[in-house]
C-alpha cells in the first residue's frame, strides 16, 4: 500500500447505496462517488457553471 494516499474521502452518507466525495490532494479537484450493490461509478464534481469543484491544496 502507498505511503502517500492521493485521495481523501471527506464525505460520506448511506450504507447499501452509497455516496460519498472525494479530493484529489495533488491537484484539489472533488470527485463524487456512487455505489448501489455491486455498480459504482465516480466522476468529477461539476459547479453551476459546468466547471470541476476545486478546493484548496494544503500543503504539510
Amino acid at each position: 500500500m502507498a505511503k502517500n494516499k492521493r485521495f481523501k474521502k471527506i464525505y460520506s452518507q448511506g450504507t447499501v447505496s452509497t455516496m460519498e466525495i472525494w479530493i484529489d490532494k495533488e491537484t484539489g479537484v472533488n470527485y463524487v462517488f456512487h455505489a448501489s450493490g455491486y455498480s459504482g461509478g465516480m466522476t468529477p464534481l461539476l459547479d453551476r457553471e459546468g466547471k470541476p469543484v476545486i478546493s484548496p491544496i494544503v500543503n504539510k
